[in-house]
């Protein structure tokens, strides 16, 4: 007698949720990165999507726009943190500014790194959308 396997409906993920967690954005299923955000193996980028096979790099030279992402989130954390420095000390020193400043960047260039990547990815890339076909599970 056979037996039928039932296929669970898969999980909607949002994009906001897959975009957090680094996952492709065609089936929010595979890993994008293959190591942490803060890791001492580096940030190492998978080609393809572990579930869909969603090629990354959509062209060569596609990467390049992702340094303007990440030049858009050091300006905003720049900003933002001058401004909570001047507020919370009042200091007019610029030795402080650059200390905070340059301190602060460069503990956060691993985040700038990799989700300037995810966001060109899941906003800026015209044509590459969530498909609910390529997020189910495939039948072995």
């Amino acid at each position: 007698m056979p037996t039928s396997k039932k296929i669970q409906p898969v999980k909607y993920v949002s994009a906001l949720q897959g975009a957090i967690q680094a996952k492709c954005p065609r089936c929010r299923r595979g890993d994008i990165f293959a190591s942490s955000t803060y890791s001492f193996t580096g940030q190492k980028m998978h080609e393809n999507c572990s579930h869909c096979g969603l090629h990354y790099e959509r062209e060569p030279g596609y990467w390049y726009v992702s340094m303007f992402v990440s030049y858009a989130f050091n300006v905003a954390e720049m900003v933002t943190l001058a401004v909570a420095t001047y507020l919370l000390t009042g200091s007019h020193s610029p030795w402080l500014y650059v200390g905070i400043l340059l301190g602060i960047i460069f503990l956060l260039s691993p985040f700038n790194y990799r989700y300037s990547r995810v966001v060109l990815l899941y906003w800026l890339t015209p044509g590459l959308n969530y498909n609910e076909s390529y997020a189910e599970d495939r039948q072995p």
